[in-house]
């Protein structure tokens, strides 16, 4: 355990009125500072007691429950108290300041979370999992995120890890012993054995990339030319009139944005001004805005109307912006106003784009949209062993993923086992910076400054 040598404190309950508030410290002087604010000797570990809190001058602030957790068995593994009042603003700062007074000081974002990881009360994937587990948006993401800080997730990377350690150990011993008659390399069982590490890490990324779905989400940017329909689908798309929409061009000067849930896959859907020759100064500021978000997106609705074009390619549909599109972000042509020429819903597979023709005012096709979301996503909203997961979780099984493939090109090639070995270390350094076995300061820094205070 490391023990730090100051003591923690901060306000665990949100911003705001509330029937309750929270105020938690951890660390040495825990005991010492809940004795000064109750007026009591010793608590015991793990009772809730019901108690007045008094501040310096030894005034009462508030009464009611505190709960002291004594170390080892405790949230960060040192000592901690929460004392719980009620929720007003003022109450709560009251007792955060003699807290403070008594040798506390205030914690920093994530600071409670991360001292339970320095103490090994959990891993940094588990830890992570806090956060989202409190900034999920459905069920299905808070489920995914309880699965994770359960240890789900972790239990997976251990087990590939353990795997992969014995590998490593296999050939380096393999390595050592290159006198004898048996080469234990150019055996079947270590290319056998690196597959297997090779499909369990891809199914490990599949069910990663569900997990940061669902906690991210989609960014899907609405383009196209003026009153092609955009911000009808976004009307269509959120359920609600979130945009102006009139029969007057260049309605839309700024950035719309709405969170929406498809079959419980989150979207972010940002309408953006429509793209023409202008020399309007609050259209060209709203085109550059959208230029931002066009750059910024998983996916782009290029938005064009069916009755006044019959063009389906991307480029021909905006010929004088083409260059400007990013080449590596995917592009939907969405042909819409089907209803004024007749035309059915479908979604057609082109070389370049895939096209899908809809109706936002009659609402054919939007289904269709929505489904090919899901399955570009690789979405399924029932998998029951999704747990949730960061883009560095994926950014670390993907190099993991590429070290293996080199060891296995090494193997294949009758290269020297060192060259494995080395691709085999590799994979498990990257494997341990997602549980934290192989961190930096600067990582650990990033991670928990997006942290709530008291958390």
């Amino acid at each position: 355990m490391i023990i730090h040598a100051d003591t923690i404190v901060a306000i665990a309950t949100p911003p705001g009125k509330g029937a309750v508030g929270i105020v938690r410290l951890s660390g040495t002087l825990t005991q010492l500072i809940a004795q000064k604010i109750l007026k009591r000797k010793k608590l015991l570990s793990h009772q809730a007691v019901y108690a007045k809190f008094y501040d310096q001058q030894e005034q009462m602030i508030d009464h009611g429950l505190a709960i002291f957790f004594e170390a080892p068995h405790s949230f960060t593994g040192e000592d901690v108290l929460e004392l719980q009042g009620h929720g007003s603003p003022i109450v709560m700062d009251m007792i955060l300041k003699a807290a403070i007074h008594f040798g506390a000081r205030l914690a920093k974002p994530g600071e409670f979370s991360e001292r339970a990881f320095l103490n090994d009360k959990m891993d940094l994937a588990q830890a992570e999992a806090v956060a989202d587990l409190i900034n999920a948006q459905s069920q299905q993401a808070a489920r995914s995120a309880l699965s994770s800080l359960e240890g789900k997730f972790s239990s997976l990377i251990q087990t590939l890890l353990k795997q992969l350690i014995k590998l490593r150990v296999y050939v380096e011993a393999a390595i050592d012993f290159t006198d004898e008659e048996i080469d234990f390399l150019k055996q079947g069982e270590v290319k056998e054995r690196l597959l297997k590490l090779i499909q369990q890490l891809k199914d490990i990324q599949q069910t990663a990339k569900q997990g940061v779905l669902l906690q991210e989400g989609l960014r899907v940017v609405i383009a196209g030319k003026p009153n092609a329909g955009k911000s009808s689908l976004l009307n269509a798309l959120s359920g609600r009139e979130a945009a102006i929409v009139t029969e007057i061009e260049g309605t839309t000067r700024d950035v719309l944005r709405e969170y929406v849930q498809v079959d419980g896959l989150p979207l972010h859907i940002i309408d953006t001004a429509g793209l023409r020759e202008s020399t309007d100064v609050v259209e060209q500021e709203g085109m550059k805005r959208a230029w931002q978000e066009i750059e910024k997106s998983d996916y782009i609705l290029l938005i064009d109307d069916v009755s006044k074009s019959f063009e389906v390619e991307a480029n021909k549909i905006l010929p004088t912006f083409w260059h400007r599109f990013p080449k590596n972000i995917p592009i939907i042509v969405v042909k819409n106003k089907i209803d004024l020429v007749n035309e059915k819903p479908r979604i057609e597979k082109l070389k370049n784009e895939t096209v899908i023709y809809l109706s936002v005012k009659s609402g054919e096709g939007l289904e269709l949209l929505k489904q090919f979301f899901e399955k570009q996503a690789g979405f399924q909203a029932e998998n029951e062993g999704i747990f949730t997961a960061r883009r560095r979780h994926l950014e670390a099984l993907e190099k993991t993923q590429n070290a293996l493939s080199c060891g296995l090109m090494q193997l294949e090639k009758n290269s020297a086992g060192e060259l494995l070995a080395e691709e085999l270390k590799q994979a498990q350094n990257f494997l341990g910076e997602i549980t934290g076995e192989f961190s930096t300061d600067d990582l650990l820094g990033a991670i928990f400054s997006t942290f709530c205070i008291g958390k």
